[in-house]
Order: C-alpha cells, then structure tokens, then sequence
C-alpha cells in the first residue's frame, strides 16, 4: 500500500480474490498507519473483520473495529455515521486512514443503487480532506456490474501483485450518480394524501399500519420518528403537502413519502449536522433510524422510501 499517493484525499478501490489478497491489500495499509501515529478505522463485514483482527493481532488495539454489515446496513448512513463520524473525532493535522466495504456479494437488489451512490458521494464529501479510504471488492463474488461501478466510483485501483495505484480511465462519480437515481418500482397499496392540517392523521394511520404488518418496539418507535421527520419535511420545504404509503415486502415494513419539493444537495443527509445548526436533521435521522433509505427526485418531485426490518 506504499504506492497510494499522498495527496489530500484518496479513494482506492483494492480487487481482490481470496482472502490472501484481502489481507495483502489491507493488513499493509492499517500496520503504515499504525506505524505513522494515524487514527485508522476499519469498517468491513464481520468475516472480513475476524480475518483483518487476526491478522493484526495485538497490533491492531489501536484500531476502530465496526462490523459494516451493522454500522453500514443502510448505505445512506455510512458516511455520516460511520467515516465522516470518525474523521471528524480525530485531531487535526493528521492524516485519517479507513478501510471501507460497502458492497458485499449477497447486498439485494434493492440495496445495491444505494451503495454505489454512496460510493461515488464519497469523493464529495471528503473533498480537499487528509484522508485515505481504501475499498475493498471481492472479484471471484461480486458481479461484472459492480466491478465496473467500482471503477466508475473510484479514481484509481489497486490489484494483486501490480504495482499501484493505477488510475482509473472510467472514474465518472456524477455520471453514476445520475445512471442510479431511478424511479423507484410503484408502491403496491394506496397513496394517502397529508398536507399541514392533517399531519396527525396520517402519521397514526402509518403507526397503526406498520404495526398491523408486525412491527414491534424499538423499530415502531423509530419508523414513528422516520415518518414525522419526513412529512413535516414535505409541509415545510415541499410544497405544503404529500402523499404517504405503508407497506409490507420481503420480511421488511416500508413507508413511503412523496412531495412536490426537489432535493438539489447529493449530501443532504449524509452529513453529521453541528450541535449548533438548527434544523437540517430531518433526512439525516432518517437515515440514522431505516434499515434502508432510497431517494429518487425529479425536477418537480421527491420521493423517498424506507424500509424497516421486522
């Protein structure tokens, strides 16, 4: 891992086959950071973490372990939850190094855009920052499609056994962004119109129905939470009114909001907010709170879906 320049943000993706390569790829990376007094965090799945906490042994005590299949569940939590959230906590002046894998073989359908946006927002939100994210995929699990994201989303590469970093000639963050904010599959129930007035109505007539299809404690408080944020949103900042569906699919519990407002920050959301800003909180807790976040806007309307495990 030598070869990854040192300029003020770098964004590597590492290929890599077997678990061999894995831990050449990163156990390098996190022991130059170690050496050189950087704070280094490692947010993978959990088998790829037994495998790099092995590895390291008791060398890697100064390491911030986090399982990414927990801390990363939902893509749109990653950066401010997980990398933002530990780069902001370190002092200034050094150096941050996180080795980050968002994307995993057995991601659904459903979740996948949402990891390669997260991706490709990675190379806005740390723009002109001292920090290294390295990214780790798995060539013999992942498909053809997410290793060309990969290359889209990452500006440069590193494989086994070539001297590296190679940059890549397809990096197009943008144009991913723009490829990956799809509408979203028709909601199968009913929309249920809301507008200031009847805020109450239809954030009951959402708790009643989410609990009806089976969700319970915790997560019922938390979709409570995730429909006032995003309503209100929609009174307040997208034109007055909405509509909003509940809805159970695969095992989940999904609502939906739709308004007449139009999201023009790719961050929004993404970012932690500073104790002192009022407002700003409302996408952000939301994504703090769902199992899975997906937004999509047009350039008369936002829709945003969530989904909540059972």
């Amino acid at each position: 891992m030598s070869g990854v320049p040192s300029g003020p943000f770098v964004h590597p993706a590492l290929f890599y086959g077997d678990a061999d390569e894995y831990l050449a790829g990163t156990v390098p990376f996190v022991q130059e950071a170690l050496a050189a007094g950087e704070p280094v965090a490692v947010a993978v799945p959990g088998e790829n973490l037994r495998l790099l906490r092995a590895a390291l042994g008791a060398g890697g005590e100064a390491v911030r372990f986090l399982d990414m299949r927990e801390a990363g569940r939902n893509p749109g939590r990653i950066l401010p939850g997980v990398l933002l959230a530990f780069a902001d906590a370190q002092p200034p002046g050094r150096r941050v190094r996180i080795v980050g894998e968002p994307v995993w073989a057995d991601r659904t359908a459903v979740e996948y855009p949402a990891c390669v946006q997260h991706e490709a927002l990675i190379n806005t939100a740390f723009q002109g920052r001292e920090v290294t994210v390295l990214c780790p995929y798995d060539t013999a699990r992942l498909d053809s499609r997410a290793l060309a994201d990969a290359y889209a989303t990452h500006p440069t590469y590193l494989t086994p056994g070539s001297p590296g970093p190679h940059p890549s000639s397809a990096y197009a963050p943008q144009a991913v962004l723009a490829r990956y904010d799809r509408p979203l599959p028709p909601a199968p129930g009913l929309p249920v119109p809301f507008d200031a007035g009847s805020l109450p109505a239809a954030r009951h007539l959402a708790t009643g129905e989410a609990a009806r299809l089976g969700l319970t404690g915790s997560r019922l408080y938390d979709l409570a939470l995730a429909v006032a944020e995003l309503t209100t949103n929609s009174v307040v900042h997208g034109g007055g009114s909405g509509t909003l569906e509940v809805w159970e699919e695969g095992g989940r519990v999904v609502f939906e909001v739709r308004d007449k407002g139009r999201l023009t920050d790719p961050l929004a959301g993404r970012r932690p907010v500073p104790r002192d800003q009022h407002g700003g909180r409302g996408l952000l807790l939301v994504n703090l709170l769902a199992d899975l976040v997906r937004v999509h806007t047009e350039p008369s309307a936002t829709t945003i879906r969530c989904w909540f495990t059972r």
